[in-house]
């Protein structure tokens, strides 16, 4: 018989031998990590479920809730195990609001104060309500009157701070709720479009520039793209803006091989905002409706033949060509006026429901879906999410589900 003693002390000096002391111990921490995943009860599941979603450690009896629907198993069961831990403040006030934050600037950073598209973005989640509306709605949620001293208003956002820093409960139903985000903007609510005409949004990229910033980062926080994988030189440059050279540096195969890329399909899409501005002075959205905007005229004589804009019309060159992958919903047209249309564009395509997908695996199980079973998750609670109605609490469980064991 093998004197088993001295293979283990012969296998643990020839670690020594590899490794320092800290990473011998950090290798058992991690096979450990392992271990522990791998033997995972219904009770423990429930925690990491509970940890995920809600961010602190779950009460003994929400705990032994969540526990039994998980033992007890089958889908439904485990959708509400998440929903007990999606009932807890702290999924509003702090998962949601991290989540959120980074879409509203351009940094985007996490440390910013509550600001009014976070607080829609969190309000709809918990009131299941259509998220392809998220660029579309005349929509925002606010504290119930008189629950903090500042009232919403579309110059400044001491609200939001002041629910923030009161530490108010945004699950609570009566004391943060919905209402027009007209109403608090001043703007028609035709001119209204979802988040993007936030105030926090308008101060972030419709400030100073040429407004194609609100579409460029439209795309990336919510349709998972940058314009260069957009990048598309075989369409038309016929609504490419004056501002853009054709010979940059003097060399128009630059213009040719890069620069008509993006902008042949950015442009286009972009003209919807032409009637909107953030007034630094002010500190409010301004909407010109059917004047277009100084902003968009600006080097205008950089190329004198492009793209003169006259009105807020746009068009969607990326339903056809090597982007038609996003998946554009077949029922609408395609083209229209004004950001709210478009938001609606934006909103129904597959791309979109698989961007929130993605956002919300990245959050929940604290990485990018990694392989052949995320993946195929991925897929299926992206299929699920559109044809329930866009409900993003569904998302948040299922994930959860997923990564629970893990």
């Amino acid at each position: 018989m093998k004197n088993t003693t001295y293979t283990k002390n012969k296998f643990a000096g020839g670690l020594a031998r590899v490794f320092g002391p800290w990473q011998i111990a950090l290798i058992g921490i991690l096979l450990a990590g392992v271990m522990a995943t791998a033997y995972a009860g219904p009770r423990e599941q429930a925690k990491r479920i509970h940890d995920r979603l809600a961010g602190v450690p779950p009460s003994d009896a929400v705990l032994t809730q969540m526990e039994n629907l998980i033992a007890a198993g089958g889908q439904t069961n485990l959708r509400a195990a998440a929903d007990l831990a999606m009932d807890n403040q702290y999924f509003y006030n702090v998962t949601l609001k991290n989540f959120a934050a980074p879409w509203t600037n351009r940094d985007q950073s996490v440390f910013v104060p509550l600001n009014d598209y976070i607080a829609t973005v969190i309000g709809m989640v918990r009131d299941d309500v259509d998220f392809s509306t998220l660029l579309s709605a005349d929509l925002a949620y606010v504290g119930r009157s008189g629950i903090v001293a500042a009232a919403p208003a579309a110059n400044n956002n001491n609200h939001f701070e002041q629910l923030e820093a009161n530490n108010v409960d945004l699950s609570n139903v009566n004391d943060f709720v919905p209402t027009a985000q007209s109403s608090i903007l001043g703007i028609p609510s035709s001119a209204t479009a979802g988040v993007m005409t936030s105030r926090a949004a308008s101060e972030a990229f419709f400030v100073a520039g040429t407004n194609r910033a609100m579409f460029r980062f439209t795309l990336l926080n919510h349709m998972c793209n940058d314009m260069e994988q957009m990048l598309d030189t075989k369409l038309p440059p016929d609504w490419i803006r004056q501002d853009v050279s054709r010979s940059p540096g003097g060399d128009s195969r630059l213009f040719l091989n890069n620069c008509i890329g993006c902008h042949s399909g950015m442009d286009p899409l972009a003209g919807a905002f032409a009637y909107y501005n953030y007034n630094e002075e002010s500190g409010v959205l301004e909407y010109t409706a059917g004047n277009v905007q100084p902003k968009y005229f600006n080097n205008d004589l950089n190329f004198p033949q492009g793209f003169r804009t006259t009105d807020d019309s746009w068009e969607n060159r990326w339903r056809a060509g090597q982007n038609a992958y996003l998946g554009f919903d077949g029922s609408l047209p395609g083209s229209g006026n004004g950001a709210k249309s478009l938001g609606a564009e934006l909103g129904n395509s597959q791309t979109f429901a698989a961007c929130q997908v993605k956002k919300v695996f990245r959050a929940v199980c604290l990485r990018e879906p990694e392989n052949a079973a995320d993946r195929a998750a991925a897929d299926t609670i992206t299929s699920t999410f559109r044809s329930s109605g866009y409900r993003m609490k569904q998302v948040f469980a299922d994930t959860a589900v997923h990564c629970m064991g893990q």
